[in-house]
């Protein structure tokens, strides 16, 4: 599905650069569940950023189903983004004025899905992640747990066959973190492509694949038996 080849990723700021990728050469196929671990610092946020076409490498190959798309402009990669690939992020991101459906709904209306689909769909995919029944709530009238559902759902409504989960456990406690990994789990056994940076080694151990970043560089990877 995607493949960095040589990849580089670096910062200028008061005359000094800061190198936040180093050399990296990946591969993701299509239908894993790779996780992204290292310590604080090391890249992972860079990593997946640039992954997910919100930063530009400063040099490598990107490769994304077929194309090399490092340099391409915002607008190409905006293009590619919205037909490939959802996001979860670690503080849910969620819009305060709207409610569960309407959050939803938005990731569908920047696609220009007409109201009778996007209503199909948003209904569909909240019976899916277990918060049908808080669709006229606001954000700040769910739990961490129910955010986070909220989120997903919004990533995964557009049926793009990658998501992206920045820290999707670190503002949860460890139940609701647990279901929000049984989640990815399951959209990852229905196809999805899931791509996961976490601190939790309980939570990498979902992943079929971990990979670790020490400064800037892929120090090793680990394969779970299956």
């Amino acid at each position: 599905m995607l493949k960095l080849h040589n990849l580089s990723r670096s910062y200028q700021t008061d005359n000094i650069e800061t190198m936040a990728l180093d050399n990296v050469n990946i591969e993701i196929k299509k239908g894993e569940f790779v996780a992204i671990m290292g310590p604080s610092g090391c890249g992972k946020s860079t990593l997946l950023n640039t992954i997910g076409m919100l930063d530009n490498p400063s040099a490598g190959d990107y490769i994304f189903a077929g194309e090399n798309v490092a340099g391409y402009s915002e607008k190409q990669l905006s293009e590619i983004r919205k037909k490939s690939i959802g996001f979860i992020f670690q503080n849910f991101n969620l819009i305060d004025e709207l409610t569960v459906q309407e959050n939803i709904e938005l990731a569908l209306i920047y696609h220009k899905i007409p109201a009778a689909e996007r209503k199909q769909r948003v209904e569909k995919v909240m019976d899916k992640v277990g918060i049908a029944h808080r669709a006229k709530h606001l954000p700040n009238q769910l739990s961490g747990g129910q955010q986070q559902r909220v989120a997903v759902a919004r990533a995964v409504v557009g049926d793009q066959p990658m998501i992206l989960a920045d820290e999707p456990t670190g503002n949860l406690d460890s139940a609701h973190g647990q279901e929000v990994m049984e989640m990815l789990q399951q959209l990852n056994a229905e196809g999805t492509t899931i791509v996961m940076v976490t601190h939790s080694p309980a939570h990498a151990d979902y992943a079929r694949r971990t990979i670790h970043l020490f400064d800037g560089h892929v120090v090793n990877e680990n394969v779970r038996a299956a």
